[in-house]
């Protein structure tokens, strides 16, 4: 190879099926095409119940034919990304760039301490120079019981950290590794910022005298009269605070639940930043988000298999992913508000700068006036600098704004996964978190960094539409709320709204579901899931529909006309023995009353109620059986599939007598509403 011969630091692949992929489209597309005739040519002129139903069905048809079409688009050119770490060796050695990492956590309850300072521990023990590694913690909490954790962990990675260099621990996290082989305060009146460990320092060093990362505490101070932002603000305020400290050109953030599983994964994203030829037009790298306490059969659907796999390779293809919250590695120029420019070059081994003369005692003392709740008082911050305020869901517009600014992103989805997390573990926990993602998403398209015209000509166009996928998922409610009421009811009422199972227009029905599902289970399947894993995955789909995204829509509606105001929801991440137990046993928890039960209890009750009525028309009148069959045969294979979706539901209301079981609250409004709903459908 010559001397000055270009090798890349990684390489872009064409995602393997897209052909199969565009071929099942288009035949899916021709059959949508027909069945949108068949609504147009057989409207009911009679009867304004039917002319009525009708028209809603049509319009939910367009909906989901419009929302598949947004899908469609996002994948049609996915590709992978392959790093390649043994060159990044071989061409910079030990001339890389310093790595500056956020951990972030709130609530010393939801989030405890102890698996806040695995966190850390694993990011400390990257396969990186420690000289160039920095870790910091905002702990929104302001907790002694976390600071107190901490200096723990700092005293412990002297230990830790030469453990995992000799023997190559994977994952780097202490209980993660191990397991397989106090009130929080509500106003924190003062920032208090700690360098626990001063990586300046040559007496910091392990027990093998190799030196330490440095490692730094921050308590922001936070005010009634102030809003601080939630985990936006944090963030900003550790971007002030490490430039002074380590001001490492590329920034990686997590959120505390989610420790390091790769000691090479900021190899893996600086093969992305620092390749000659393109490193420099990347903004951020995105890596999956994984959880490492999902059951075999993934009973809530929380893995984004198909997700992750292949509709976020597609985005990676159409510009870059968004950025998801955790496990990305941000350049710090891009997050704080630089512009991309095509013939400027950035030196990432130039740009840091470690080399601070400062005493820690006097940086601590710099820094707290960094993470006062006024110091970003008329500034930028928040709007043009560092991550956006004023949404749920900060990631997303943060990172369109990058992209706006002409920077592109990347996904690297390395075999061993880069990051691991704590899932929801159960439903309630599962459909508030949802609510939270797609209320946010829905503010956004619905504010002045809608996709469509903020990234008017700034982004592609496929990528505007990508991001509307995600946008508008909160959308789907009010169609899939209608297609699983109405022709349930319309059965009972003996109104007909599909074509009869002996007319030829029955085909491109029968033909887009069973498509359009059959290449679903291959996909899934082909990214590893199994058969239940995707009848649990469409059952999750069903429930978050119905459910988070209908609330997530009032509550945006709400907000729209100042109703209701911003709020942060923190996940827990801890369980009592006996939920873990059912949920290791794969069995869906309900256990506590909520609005969102009694819908779902009384969709539940109200198919099941449609069906037995279908198969009494059925049983009772056998002259006119086959006829009832055929007029309503499609209704009632949809009643049928809604009431084997919701099985764990029946038994929840009805014959289970653990814990998790559905209240009885909830058992008896599920019954009247759902016989209400009947009667009234019938007379």
């Amino acid at each position: 190879m010559a001397e000055n011969e270009y090798v890349p630091l990684f390489e872009t692949r064409q995602v393997k099926g897209r052909i199969l992929f565009r071929y099942i489209a288009a035949s899916i597309l021709l059959g949508i095409c027909f069945i949108i005739m068949y609504r147009i040519r057989y409207f009911p002129v009679g009867g304004k119940a039917e002319r009525w139903t009708w028209i809603g069905l049509f319009l939910s048809e367009l909906w989901f034919s419009f929302y598949w079409l947004l899908t469609t688009v996002c994948r049609w050119n996915a590709v992978i990304r392959i790093p390649f770490i043994h060159r990044l060796s071989q061409r910079f050695g030990k001339e890389l760039p310093g790595i500056d990492i956020f951990v972030c956590t709130a609530d010393p309850l939801l989030e405890p301490p102890s698996m806040v300072v695995n966190t850390v521990l694993s990011m400390m023990a990257y396969d990186y120079p420690p000289e160039k590694l920095s870790v910091y913690l905002s702990d929104d909490g302001g907790s002694n019981l976390t600071f107190y954790a901490m200096l723990e962990a700092a005293n412990f990675s002297k230990t830790w950290l030469p453990f995992c260099k000799k023997f190559k621990v994977e994952p780097m996290s202490p209980e993660a590794y191990f397991r397989t082989a106090s009130e929080p305060l509500n106003v924190q009146e003062w920032p208090s910022v700690k360098i626990l460990i001063d990586g300046r320092d040559t007496n910091a060093v392990d027990i093998e005298g190799n030196p330490l990362p440095t490692l730094v505490y921050l308590a922001r101070e936070k005010r009634p009269q102030y809003h601080h932002h939630f985990k936006a603000g944090a963030m900003n305020a550790l971007i002030r605070i490490s430039s002074k400290i380590s001001n490492g050109p590329i920034i990686l953030n997590v959120d505390c639940d989610m420790y390091s599983n790769n000691s090479e994964s900021i190899k893996y994203s600086l093969c992305v930043f620092m390749d000659e030829e393109k490193g420099d037009e990347f903004g951020y790298v995105q890596f999956p988000q994984s959880f490492d306490n999902l059951t075999k059969n993934d009973i809530y659907g929380c893995s984004f298999r198909v997700i992750q796999k292949l509709e976020v390779h597609g985005l990676d293809a159409n510009g870059g992913p968004c950025f998801i919250g955790t496990g990305c590695f941000h350049r710090r120029e891009a997050l704080c508000g630089k512009k991309y420019e095509k013939n400027f070059r950035f030196d990432l081994k130039k740009l840091n700068n470690t080399k601070v003369n400062e005493r820690a005692s006097l940086l601590e003392e710099t820094c707290k006036v960094l993470a006062s709740c006024t110091f970003e008082h008329n500034t930028t911050w928040g709007k043009e600098m560092g991550l956006i305020y004023g949404f749920p869901a900060e990631d997303i517009v943060t990172g369109l704004s990058v992209q706006c600014r002409r920077w592109k992103s990347m996904f690297l989805d390395p075999e061993r996964d880069g990051f691991l997390g704590v899932a929801p573990i159960t439903l309630l926990q599962l459909l508030v978190q949802h609510k939270r993602w797609t209320e946010g998403h829905l503010q956004v398209f619905l504010s002045k960094y809608c996709p469509l015209l903020y990234g008017y000509k700034k982004i592609p166009l496929k990528l505007r539409l990508a991001y509307c996928a995600y946008n508008l998922w909160a959308a789907n409610c009010l169609a899939t709320l209608y297609y699983v009421v109405v022709p349930c009811l319309c059965l009972l009422k003996g109104i007909t709204l599909f074509p009869k199972i002996s007319s030829p227009w029955v085909l491109p029905f029968a033909y887009v579901a069973f498509s359009h599902h059959a290449y679903s289970l291959g996909e899934f399947l082909w990214c590893g899931g199994t058969f239940l894993g995707w009848c649990n995955d469409q059952r999750m789909w069903l429930f978050k529909r119905t459910t988070s995204y209908l609330f997530a829509s009032f509550e945006t509606i709400l907000k729209l006309l100042g109703y209701s105001q911003l709020a942060f929801v923190i996940t827990t991440k801890v369980a009592d023995e006996d939920i873990s137990k059912r949920y290791d046993q794969e069995m869906i928890e309900f256990g506590v009353a909520s609005p969102m039960f009694d819908i779902l209890a009384t969709l539940a009750i109200l198919n099941l109620l449609g069906s037995f009525g279908a198969i009494k028309k059925v049983t009772m009148h056998a002259d006119k059986g086959f006829k009832v069959l055929d007029q309503f045969g499609l209704q009632i294979l949809l009643c049928l599939v809604l009431v084997t979706i919701n099985l764990p539901v029946y038994q929840a209301l009805f014959f289970r007598m653990d814990k998790g079981k559905m209240p009885s609250s909830v058992t008896y409004k599920s019954i009247i509403f759902a016989l209400l709903a009947c009667t009234l459908a019938v007379y």
